[in-house]
């Protein structure tokens, strides 16, 4: 739950922490789709539509719940699936070639 702040240091100091907990919190996630490049089977299932539509369906009612406007939710989380998508094919491209390489 948000703090009342009285200055703007305040507001400053918390977004500063708030920032520093998304980083770590992004970086789990990002663990997550480095795993996913490892575990799929195949290429074409990196792109995954209608997961994609599931995980933002589950983020707005998520964020009406924590009241988090979805006019920012779900910009923000099709831009951060979008990058998670990219670094997944790189990730299964890399696991692809040590694949090829080992064999």
């Amino acid at each position: 739950m948000a703090v009342k702040c009285e200055t703007m240091t305040d507001v400053r100091r918390e977004i500063d922490r708030l920032d520093r907990e998304l980083v770590t919190l992004l970086a789990e996630r990002q663990n997550y789709i480095e795993q996913a490049g490892r575990i799929k089977a195949s290429r074409d299932k990196v792109r995954d539509v209608p997961r994609i539509e599931d995980v933002v369906a589950k983020v707005l009612a998520a964020a009406k719940e924590a009241g988090l406007s979805p006019a920012m939710a779900e910009p923000v989380w099709r831009l951060l699936i979008e990058k998670s998508i990219e670094h997944e094919y790189v990730e299964f491209d890399a696991h692809e070639q040590n694949d090829t390489a080992a064999q």
